[in-house]
């Protein structure tokens, strides 16, 4: 990938981790998306459903449908917050959880496979990387750069 832009490199790798995502979901009759919300969704105590958009980078349009076929297909409840009477908890059944084992064990597996063949160093380098680029970017230090890139470039790299 040599001469291809950060962002070239970036928007390659997340729809090819996305398309293998989706294919081994789609074995199971699922989606990437579902099987991300089962790992968003506390186990035992549930998730506020607003706190799930923010928590997956999820449009709240994208999500209602994500929840609504996750909810036809059996693998969540969904119950008024009694501390809330207006909003609303998900809970996983117990098909759900079981499904979020496997989505688990999916995403573990991806992992493993790429510690595999990448040293511990370039991993850490890596997250590294990709923690300062969300950083550039949360801080809208992308496009306003050119006033005091070098100092906030040297903040972040010092964290």
């Amino acid at each position: 990938m040599k001469n291809k832009t950060i962002d070239y490199i970036l928007r390659a790798t997340w729809q090819a981790v996305s398309r293998m995502y989706n294919e081994e979901a789609h074995k199971y009759d699922a989606t990437m998306a579902t099987g991300f919300a089962l790992l968003s969704i506390d186990r035992e105590e549930g998730t506020p459903s607003t706190a799930l958009g923010p928590r997956m980078g999820m449009e709240a349009t994208s999500l209602t449908r994500t929840l609504k076929s996750m909810e036809e297909k059996g693998l969540i409840t969904r119950k008024k917050n009694p501390e809330d009477g207006r909003g609303v908890l998900i809970y996983l059944t117990d098909f759900g959880k079981e499904k979020r084992e496997l989505s688990k064990n999916t995403v573990l597996n991806f992992n493993e496979s790429v510690r595999k063949h990448i040293s511990e160093e370039k991993i850490n380098t890596f997250i590294e990387v990709a923690e300062i680029i969300n950083e550039l970017i949360q801080n809208k230090n992308i496009f306003n750069q050119q006033e005091n890139s070098t100092n906030d470039i040297a903040k972040i790299q010092n964290h």
